[in-house]
């Protein structure tokens, strides 16, 4: 296995349940879900499309916007912290089946030499 893999077996052993509710993953979504919100209201307020400019300024106000964009926000942080955790946890069950495949093939061959 490589040095790599050992390291983050140790830090996920240790710090998997703190990692399932990480500030930084959360904030890295945060951030994510705000600039998807504010492509939506470049769009909204460049006037490329005519049609949709007029819509939205007649039939929603400036709190809904930021009501959803807020919404979007938050969504998005919780689903990154998630995906992040699950990546993580996914590549430890990965390790560990590695370990475990190499200390049944090691004590296999052990059991043969003994034989």
């Amino acid at each position: 296995m490589q040095m790599d893999d050992e390291a983050f077996f140790a830090f996920w052993q240790e710090n998997s349940e703190k990692e399932k509710s990480s500030r930084k993953a959360f904030m890295l979504g945060l951030s994510s879900g705000f600039a998807i919100g504010g492509v939506v209201l470049a769009f909204i307020l460049s006037g490329w499309y005519k049609r949709a400019t007029m819509e939205a300024n007649s039939k929603m106000s400036a709190f809904v916007l930021f009501m959803a964009i807020l919404g979007i926000s938050i969504f998005f942080a919780f689903m990154y912290r998630r995906f992040k955790w699950e990546m993580n946890d996914q590549r430890f069950q990965e390790i560990l089946a590695k370990k475990q495949k190499l200390n049944t093939n090691d004590a296999a061959i052990n059991n043969g030499s003994a034989s």
